[in-house]
């Protein structure tokens, strides 16, 4: 994964010379050269514009109470917005002003969440991040990602586990028996 990151990122200004080259030799090159300013400029106040309503959104979501999960992507995507269009060139512009229009900024930050983020934790907590998590049993086994009474199931009061072993899980399996003087581990006499 690391590998194809840096593979893009060599790939893009490798691309961005070939077009100007490119252009350079079409167009006259001034021309060239103040397009690549005035969109870096353009770009830089949209960067701003969306970093302040981006800011706003954190601070609703923290005062509503909720976690502002999609607008901390946001912040991270108008960075790595910033930073392409402050680069000099047509192709990393054109990647700039991508992350910063909200529209395809939704798009990039839900395949962000889905291909990026959820994979990272999910490897950080287990499966505990999106639910995917063992119920019975250990990852590998025969039963393994086997739901209902093929891994962990229950049939007749007898619950299985993936490898097919029987454990008896009798109706008297969970009854608990209390002394007069305490319920529930706790003492009556106060």
């Amino acid at each position: 994964m690391f590998k194809r990151i840096l593979a893009l990122l060599l790939l893009i200004p490798l691309l961005d010379a070939i077009v100007l080259v490119w252009l350079g030799f079409q167009f006259n090159p001034v021309l060239i050269v103040a397009l690549v300013v005035l969109t870096a400029l353009i770009g830089m106040l949209f960067v701003r514009a969306e970093g302040r309503r981006t800011m706003r959104k954190i601070q609703r979501a923290l005062g509503e109470g909720r976690p502002p999960t999609d607008e901390l992507l946001d912040g991270g995507l108008l960075i790595a917005a910033g930073a392409f269009l402050l680069t000099p060139g047509l192709v990393t512009d054109a990647v700039g002003f991508l992350l910063v229009l909200p529209p395809s900024r939704i798009v990039v930050r839900k395949l962000a969440k889905k291909f990026v983020v959820t994979p990272y934790l999910d490897k950080k907590t287990g499966g505990f991040a999106s639910g995917k998590v063992y119920t019975f049993g250990f990852p590998g086994d025969d039963g393994a990602g086997q739901s209902g009474s093929q891994a962990g199931g229950q049939q007749g009061g007898q619950a299985t586990d993936g490898a097919g072993d029987v454990y008896d899980l009798g109706s008297d399996a969970y009854d608990v028996e209390f002394d007069d003087d305490e319920r529930d581990g706790r003492s009556t006499d106060q």
